[in-house]
């Protein structure tokens, strides 16, 4: 869908600018604005026009947007991009500025990494020049990063000039952070931003030169972590590492300069950027003299940051940790007002059991309050049932390997997903009924109750919605895979009278993902929340969604034009957000149940598991945000994608059992690595603007990165065969969205070569090590399935491999086994036959895989080369006391809601 939403915005703008400008391609898309290479007709010269994201658009005010804009026009400078034309145009606020040749600093950065410090210095320089002159005429940029920086022979050029500062005081601003968007990128965002400062002053576009000046001499600005939260927290509270400890070959002048632009008190750093260029070339007053003299001169006896008396380290930090300590006194008033209002909170015990499921939907609450329903986390775990005013809560027979349940509107049944079924159970447990044979394994699908007497759920497929009678029946689609162009469903929840349902609109491994709203009646939907885990429609008229940060809101929603019709206000923090989804259930009665955990920070870590479903960690100190994993051919290293999701994507190799731990990427879009045959390089896609590509880098560091593949449209998984010869992948399908099977040599003629080609979804290619059989997953049949075929005459014949539901095939190094997750994820051994002709000879479940990581969309495991053992994703090991994330019972909520929306 969001493909289709800027063609849709490109084509509006074109009719309307048509006399004006011609736009010829999409060059990229920011958090703000989309960019387009343009042909200005008048002046005959091409141009970057830029359309802001009209759900900012309708924050800000078009109009004050573009007044406010206009007071940058006039800045002239050689390093700055200059402002050409704005307006608006068929409802879209569009920007013009120059087209330049040549690349960004976020670009070289990709591709370099690191800059020679000559050149390092003399961009920032550049670019302190520039700022200098814009706060000579009352500017502050606001939002210096490198995707800000445009190269021209090699020459910076700031862009975008103003646009921050003009959102900053457009109608809107103030109402940006409640909407989940901010002014400022966190890697360089000064404290005084962090904290909301109205009023930001020429120190931090400084700031933000001495973070951009950092990255380029280190690799990465000097405050990293997997969430904004995270950033800001180290940003105002930690002192980045010191510049000569990573690359001795930057100069002490340099380093201090440095040191002092990214002091956290504007009044310790430069008074000018003027004099941070004259710091950067070692000259200037006072203590930058040409002698050589450093800011460590200064401060006498030169003593490593980290060694300074802690002491004057707390004095330092003093404001930023009173900062934090504000956090929790906010969260001391609002349990402090909801007492007032009447709602109490509360920590629960869920009696004798152990550990709830904490990385698949596990929660639900009857619309009473006065029934929990919840999945514990053990090996074939089930549902159990906590009733008010009881202390231990009780199993439900017949729900083993279960998740996503969701009770009825009356409180008797609790339907819930097991197996890859859809089925139900009385709240008071009896028999298990099955609704619909093919839902869904579990995890990122779901079903939603509605008051009508049906369900919507979603099917194996993950891309398209249907419904079935809660008595069972025939289903029936109720929004087709070709409308979500490419997204997965999953997560729905009902609105009221069976107008529709919300559901989670995810790209391929939930790298972006939205809300959006089905209208049963018409069979059409729209996005309604970006970057959005889950929502709900509650009683009150309102929408209770929650951001992958943790952060719930609700805000106003028009139920007979199915919009969002008024601001958002915060209600809750910390809620626990996981694999896209939020750890909290409600209900009618005011109730409100949730999980702890800090939004979607929650790390884990990697397991061994032998082939009778024993695990231990690889490395117990080793956890982290991991989202894919590959073995080495020799089995002593891993690969692993690590980080929460574009701009955080990075390849790293860990060395096996307990050895280091080493970046290999630094790009912030790279994932799903593999391994070359002889072990000396990593392949991995690297996502671009409206594309992908595939990428080879030596693990050594040897020599340069290799472009692999580069197909016309994303790229979702890679695998190397072998032999080397090939390597093979799976992508989105460039009009619907389903994953194709695309081969490509590595030597020689590299066209892509089709290999499975299909209406339907093909996933997960596996090369046989002998380089004869591609095995692969495909729901052609109405679920997925594990099929092999011939290779590379893929047309030559097919066999499946799997029954009642498969995925993830992954070989033996000696091709006599091919192993699978099945419908109720069990990892299945097939034995296959050597030969001309491919055979299966055998086949038997080893062990359940529930309690690990699976992506539906991903191969989610990997065997040891001698077959014995395999590795899996698992949730970080909960600590000996608690055994899972704090749970929070709060009742009367709506009543300290409504408090909240009146403040």
């Amino acid at each position: 869908m969001e493909g289709r939403a800027l063609t849709d915005a490109s084509s509006r703008l074109s009719n309307a600018l048509a006399d004006r400008y011609t736009i010829e391609r999409e060059l990229g898309a920011g958090g703000m604005a989309t960019v387009y290479l343009a042909h200005d007709v008048r002046h005959d010269r091409k141009v970057a026009l830029k359309v802001l994201r009209p759900e900012l658009s309708a924050i800000l005010g078009g109009e004050r947007f573009l007044a406010e804009i206009k007071t940058t026009a006039n800045l002239q400078h050689p390093h700055i991009l200059s402002l050409f034309d704005s307006g608006e145009a068929d409802g879209l606020v569009f920007y013009v500025m120059p087209y330049v040749e040549g690349e960004s600093l976020r670009d070289r950065l990709t591709r370099d990494k690191q800059l020679p410090v000559e050149d390092a210095v003399r961009i920032a320089r550049e670019v302190a020049d520039a700022l200098d002159y814009a706060h000579q005429h009352g500017i502050v940029h606001r939002d210096i990063k490198p995707e800000n920086i445009l190269l021209h022979g090699g020459h910076a050029q700031v862009a975008d000039f103003g646009i921050a500062l003009a959102a900053a005081r457009s109608e809107g601003g103030a109402r940006m952070t409640e909407t989940g968007m901010s002014l400022g990128t966190p890697h360089y965002m000064s404290p005084e931003q962090a904290m909301g400062e109205r009023e930001i002053t020429p120190k931090a576009d400084i700031y933000a030169l001495g973070c951009v000046l950092y990255e380029m001499l280190t690799g990465e600005p000097p405050f990293t972590g997997p969430t904004a939260q995270a950033i800001v927290a180290r940003v105002m509270t930690e002192q980045p590492r010191a510049l000569t400890l990573q690359r001795h070959t930057i100069p002490p002048h340099v380093e201090a300069a440095v040191q002092t632009a990214l002091e956290k008190l504007p009044a310790d750093r430069f008074a000018s950027a003027a004099q941070f260029a004259e710091a950067l070339e070692g000259r200037g007053r006072g203590d930058w003299g040409t002698e050589g003299r450093t800011r460590s001169a200064r401060l006498g006896p030169a003593v490593p940051r980290s060694r300074r008396p802690v002491v004057a380290r707390l004095a330092l930090a003093a404001p930023w940790v009173v900062a934090i300590a504000a956090v929790a006194a906010l969260a001391w008033s609002r349990v402090r007002d909801a007492s007032r209002s009447g709602a109490t909170w509360n920590y629960i015990t869920l009696g004798d059991t152990t550990q709830l499921l904490a990385n698949a939907p596990a929660l639900a609450l009857s619309p009473d309050g006065a029934t929990l329903v919840f999945r514990q986390l053990t090996l074939n775990g089930r549902l159990w049932v906590k009733r008010r005013g009881e202390l231990n809560a009780t199993p439900i027979p017949g729900t083993e390997r279960s998740t996503n349940p969701v009770i009825s509107p009356d409180g008797e049944w609790i339907a819930f997903l097991a197996d890859g079924r859809l089925r139900k159970v009385r709240t008071e447990g009896g028999a298990v009924v099955t609704l619909a044979d093919s839902a869904s394994i579990g995890g990122f699908g779901g079903a939603a109750w509605l008051d009508d007497g049906t369900l919507v759920y979603v099917p194996p497929s993950l891309s398209s919605l249907r419904r079935v009678s809660a008595a069972g029946g025939p289903s029936t689609v109720v929004l087709l895979d070709s409308l979500l162009g490419g997204l997965g469903a999953g997560m729905p929840t009902p609105l009221p009278g069976a107008r529709g349902v919300l559901f989670q609109g995810c790209s391929s491994g939930c790298i972006t993902m939205g809300v959006h709203v089905l209208d049963l009646r018409t069979g059409t939907h729209k996005l309604l929340f970006a970057d959005v885990a889950q929502a709900w429609y509650l009683p009150s008229g309102h929408l209770l969604y929650v951001r992958r940060d943790g952060v719930a809101l609700v805000a106003p929603f028009d139920l007979g034009r199915l919009e969002v019709s008024g601001t958002a206000v915060p209600v809750l923090e910390d809620v626990l957000v996981t694999n896209g989804f939020a750890q909290l259930a409600w209900s009618a009665s005011g109730s409100l149940i949730y999980m702890r955990g800090g939004g979607a920070t929650a790390e884990n870590t990697v397991v061994r598991v032998g082939r009778s479903g024993g695990a231990e960690p690889i490395d117990p100190s080793w956890v982290g945000l991991f989202s894919a994993l590959a073995l080495s051919p020799d089995g002593h290293r891993m690969a692993v994608g690590a980080g929460a999701s574009v701009g955080g994507l990075n390849v790293w190799i860990k060395q096996l059992e307990r050895g280091p731990f080493t970046r290999l990427t630094f790009g912030g879009r790279d994932r799903r690595p593999a391994w070359s045959p002889d072990g000396r390089r990593v392949a991995f896609v690297r996502d671009t603007a409206n594309t992908s590509i595939v990428v080879a880098r030596p693990v050594d560091g040897s020599g340069p990165d290799l472009e692999m593949a580069r197909l016309d449209r994303q790229v979702q998984e890679v695998a190397w065969s072998r032999g080397g010869r090939w390597l093979l992948l799976r992508t989105d399908n460039a009009t619907a969205g389903n994953g194709d099977l695309v081969g490509v040599r590595t030597t020689g003629d590299t066209t892509p070569v089709p290999l499975v080609f299909s209406p339907f979804t093909e996933l997960h290619p596996a090369l046989s090590p002998d380089e004869r059989w591609l095995a692969y997953a495909s729901n052609e049949s109405g679920t997925f399935e594990v099929y092999v075929r011939p290779f590379p005459n893929t047309g030559g014949g097919r066999w499946q491999v799997s029954n009642g539901g498969g995925n993830s095939p992954v070989w033996s190094s000696s091709a006599r086994e091919l192993f699978y997750l099945d419908a109720a994820n069990r990892v299945v051994a097939v034995q296959v036959a050597a030969g001309s002709s491919f055979a299966v000879t055998g086949s038997r479940p080893l062990f359940d895989a529930s309690n690990f990581l699976v992506d539906a969309f991903h191969t989610s495991f990997d065997v040891t080369p001698d077959g014995r053992s395999f590795v899996f994703i698992a949730p970080q090991a909960p600590g000996p006391l608690a055994g899972t994330q704090p749970i929070v019972q709060v009742d009367n909520w709506f009543a300290d809601m409504r408090a909240r929306l009146r403040q």
